[in-house]
């Protein structure tokens, strides 16, 4: 069988004889599908009311993250209302406003169901956070502040260590593990990239991590002068701020202007263009293997492993029988040994498109 569905970049999930699906209906209506798995007929379908649409990116979409379902109920999130809870047959049982939140390429982490919890992470230039919600009721349980991270679009995983589920988050520079029953941080592994994309892996026992953005690997580094240097060269208005206009000739502040200038005010502080030049300035392209059992700053203590090589930059690597698979967007397709991160094999996929 074939559907027309709307669309939107969220992916279809299936829980038995059911297909859910998020898309965006004559460009504007955000709207939660279920298809029939056997005849791909539209069983129901229902709309999102929101009072402003979210910023996106260009080839982006106001439907983007994937929803989830335990059978019994479905969950969708638009960062331009927040989160909608149906029945398996769209009667709606809750919502949760959220949004519309501080970034320019929508929201881009899927929310996911950890026992009766929705957790969701929303990475965002200002006001980021994780928080956990009763997924019977739609009140909130904990709410753990991010702030000190920016823009993000990584899924959260789950990763049970010692009998007690984790739920890690690949961030900016570092990556978390946070307790799922209080949403405190356990521990955290330093030396990351400087946007994160990527779903952890969960192993057999290990956690694999990775992240890749422009800027981060050797010899391809983005460096900027300090804000007093830059401000004595460009700040014509003498009003002691950077304004678009006067860092035109910058291409690494110029096409970055929005995501420095974290509350939007249409200026570049002191403290924003240093945050940002010390993401820079750590900022390291890397998979990654960490095994269990740390508590606090294991940067040192746990990681057994780092591979630098080859690394997607929004397609997520996947574990399978000892191997971890990565989709380079060029179309490069690498194969790791998950006990050591040597390279297996590596080859071209005949495409020429991107690969998300």
């Amino acid at each position: 069988w074939k559907a027309t569905t709307p669309p939107g970049h969220s992916s279809p999930i299936v829980f038995r004889d059911r297909i859910y699906l998020t898309g965006v209906r004559n460009e504007k209506r955000l709207v939660t599908l279920c298809l029939s798995s056997d005849a791909g007929k539209i069983l129901w379908e229902k709309e999102a009311s929101y009072k402003n649409a979210e910023r996106i990116h260009r080839i982006g979409s106001l439907a983007q993250p994937t929803p989830v379902t335990d059978g019994e109920r479905v969950i969708s999130f638009f960062g331009s209302c927040g989160l909608l809870c149906y029945s398996k047959d769209g009667e709606l049982l809750w919502k949760l406003p959220l949004g519309p939140f501080n970034d320019d390429f929508g929201a881009g982490a899927s929310p996911i169901l950890v026992d009766d919890l929705v957790i969701v992470c929303r990475d965002q230039d200002a006001g980021s956070f994780l928080m956990a919600i009763n997924k019977r009721t739609g009140k909130t349980v904990w709410k753990t502040d991010r702030s000190e991270f920016p823009r993000g679009y990584a899924t959260p995983a789950v990763w049970t260590v010692n009998g007690r589920k984790q739920i890690v988050v690949c961030g900016t520079l570092r990556v978390v593990g946070y307790d799922l029953q209080t949403g405190k941080e356990i521990w955290t592994v330093r030396g990351f990239a400087r946007i994160a994309n990527h779903t952890a892996s969960v192993g057999d026992a290990d956690l694999y991590v990775s992240a890749w953005a422009p800027g981060g690997d050797t010899g391809e580094r983005i460096s900027v002068p300090s804000y007093a240097d830059f401000l004595k060269s460009n700040d014509k208005n003498a009003n002691k701020t950077l304004e678009y206009e006067e860092v035109k000739n910058n291409s690494s502040i110029r096409n970055r202007f929005r995501q420095i200038d974290r509350n939007k005010d249409d200026h570049i502080t002191s403290a924003e263009y240093e945050s940002m030049r010390l993401v820079f300035d750590k900022a390291q392209n890397v998979i990654m293997a960490i095994r269990p059992g740390g508590v606090g700053d294991i940067t040192e203590s746990h990681v057994t492993w780092r591979y630098h090589k080859m690394l997607p930059y929004v397609a997520s690597p996947i574990f399978y029988k000892g191997h971890l698979f990565m989709a380079k967007k060029s179309g490069i397709v690498s194969c790791l040994d998950a006990a050591t991160g040597q390279p297996a094999k590596q080859g071209r996929v005949p495409a020429r498109s991107n690969t998300y």
